[in-house]
C-alpha cells in the first residue's frame, strides 16, 4: 500500500460528497468513477438531481463539510480516506467499504490482526467472564480486539482488551456515544487504540444504523466470534456479514435452557466454529495474519477505485441494493426518527446478580467482579435466593438460576 494522502481540500470534497443525501459508499465511488473526483462529482450533482423525477435531493454544503471538519478537529479526531495509508486494510478488502471514517486514537492499532468479539447486551455473569477470558488470551497471543462499544458483552471485550489493543466502532458521530455510559471506556480506548465512525459528527444513532455499525465491526476483523446472543440479535447481524465478508465464523455454546445462547447455538448448527477457549481462534487466524493481516484478494489501490457500476440517472433509490449501507445526511432529527432508548438507571444489586445469573453454573468471583457487588452482599442475595428455591448450588462454590419455567 502506498503513502498517498488526500491533500486538505481534496478530503474536504470528499467529504461533502459523502455527506450528500442518498450518496452511500456504492454511489460515492461510482461518481468518482464517472467524473474523476469528488470536486468534479459535487459539480456535476445539480444537473443529475435536476434531471432526477423523484424528490430533490439534498446536497451537502461545503459549509457544512467544514463545519464538521473543524469539529473533527476539536474533538481531536481526523478523518481517513479509502487509499490513505492509515486506514485499516481489512475494512478496505470489503464490499463498498466507506469512502472516509473518522478516527480518534492511535491508527497503528490496525497494523494488529483484528478480532471481533460481540454479544449480548444483558450477558449473564459466564458469558462476561467468557469474554474476558478470551479477550486476554487473544491480546497476549498478539491480536486486537474489536467491538461495537454497547452494554454487555462488547463492553467487557472491550476493557479486557485496553492493553492490548482495542477498538471500538460507533453507530452515530463519534461525538454521540451510545449508550452514554460508555464515555467513559471511549476515552481510554483512545488512549492506546481506536474508536471510530463512518457517521457525521453530531448525528445520533438510531436502530437502522447499527447494521452499518456491524458491519464495519465484522469488516476490520479476520474472524468474529459471537459469546452470547439471542435470536434475532444485533450479534447475529454481524455474524452474518462477517460470512458475506468471507470472515471466519465463531461461536461459545450456551445452556439450551438459556435464550441468551439460542442465537450462538444456533451459529454451530449452521457450521460456525464451536468455541470453547481462545486457542481454537488463534490456531485458526494466526496462519492468516502471518501472511500480512488479512487473507483478502480485494485490495484498493489509489490510483484506480475497484467500482465500475454504471451512475444512475436518477439517485433517488440509488442506495436501496445495498440500504443500510447509504448514511443520511448531517441533518437534525425528524419527528418521525425512532430515538433510541435512554440508558435505564443502574438496578439495586439484587436485581443486577438475578440478571447475571443463568443455568450455567458461575463462580463467586466472576459474579461478583461482573455485579460490582461485594462478597457480603452476593452472599445475602444469594441466601435470599435460596430460602426463595431460586437457585441450584454446585461444586467449587458456583451457583446457577432456576427458572421454574425450564421446569417440567
Amino acid at each position: 500500500m502506498s503513502d498517498r494522502r488526500l491533500t486538505t481540500e481534496q478530503k474536504l470534497d470528499w467529504l461533502q460528497l459523502i455527506r450528500c443525501e442518498n450518496v452511500g459508499p456504492r454511489t460515492f465511488h461510482s461518481l468518482l468513477n464517472r467524473h474523476g473526483g469528488a470536486a468534479q462529482a459535487l459539480a456535476a450533482l445539480p444537473e443529475l438531481i435536476r434531471k432526477g423525477k423523484g424528490r430533490p435531493i439534498k446536497m451537502a454544503t461545503r459549509d457544512s463539510a467544514l463545519r464538521e471538519w473543524e469539529t473533527a478537529e476539536k474533538f481531536g479526531a481526523r478523518f481517513i480516506a479509502l487509499g490513505e495509508k492509515d486506514y485499516p486494510a481489512g475494512l478496505r478488502a470489503i464490499e463498498a467499504p466507506p469512502p472516509m471514517i473518522a478516527l480518534r486514537g492511535r491508527p497503528e492499532v490496525f497494523e494488529k490482526p483484528m478480532v471481533a468479539l460481540v454479544g449480548s447486551r444483558n450477558a449473564s455473569a459466564a458469558g462476561l467472564a467468557m469474554t474476558e477470558k478470551l479477550t486476554r488470551a487473544l491480546g497476549a497471543a498478539g491480536f486486537g480486539v474489536v467491538s461495537g462499544l454497547a452494554r454487555g458483552i462488547d463492553a467487557c471485550a472491550h476493557r479486557a482488551s485496553l492493553a492490548t489493543g482495542a477498538v471500538g466502532v460507533l453507530a452515530g458521530g463519534l461525538d454521540r456515544p451510545y449508550p452514554p455510559e460508555n464515555l467513559g471506556l471511549i476515552e481510554k480506548i483512545t488512549e492506546t487504540g481506536a474508536v471510530v465512525s463512518e457517521m457525521p459528527f453530531g448525528y445520533e444513532p438510531r436502530g437502522r444504523d447499527f447494521p452499518r455499525r456491524n458491519r464495519i465491526v465484522s469488516g476490520l476483523s479476520l474472524g468474529v466470534v459471537v459469546v452470547e446472543a439471542a435470536r434475532r440479535s444485533g450479534s447475529l447481524i454481524t455474524a452474518r456479514f462477517a460470512q458475506e465478508q468471507g470472515r471466519e465464523v465463531f461461536a461459545v455454546p450456551g445452556s439450551p435452557l438459556d435464550p441468551r445462547a439460542e442465537g450462538a447455538n444456533d451459529l454451530i448448527r449452521e457450521g460456525a466454529y464451536l468455541c470453547c477457549g481462545a486457542s481454537e481462534i488463534i490456531d485458526l487466524l494466526a496462519p492468516l495474519a502471518a501472511r500480512g493481516a488479512t487473507r483478502y484478494d480485494l485490495f484498493f489501490e489509489p490510483d484506480a477505485i475497484p467500482f465500475d457500476e454504471p451512475l444512475w440517472d436518477e439517485l433517488e433509490g440509488l442506495e436501496s441494493q445495498v440500504g443500510y449501507l447509504a448514511p443520511a445526511p448531517y441533518r437534525e432529527a425528524k419527528a418521525d426518527d425512532s430515538p433510541q432508548p435512554l440508558p435505564e438507571p443502574e438496578a439495586p444489586p439484587r436485581q443486577r446478580v438475578e440478571n447475571l445469573l443463568g443455568p450455567s453454573p458461575i463462580g463467586m468471583d466472576d459474579l461478583a467482579r461482573a455485579s460490582a457487588c461485594s462478597a457480603g452482599e452476593i452472599r445475602l442475595i444469594l441466601q435470599e435466593l435460596e430460602i426463595e428455591g431460586r437457585i441450584e448450588r454446585h461444586g467449587g462454590d458456583r451457583v446457577s438460576l432456576i427458572d421454574r419455567n425450564w421446569r417440567s
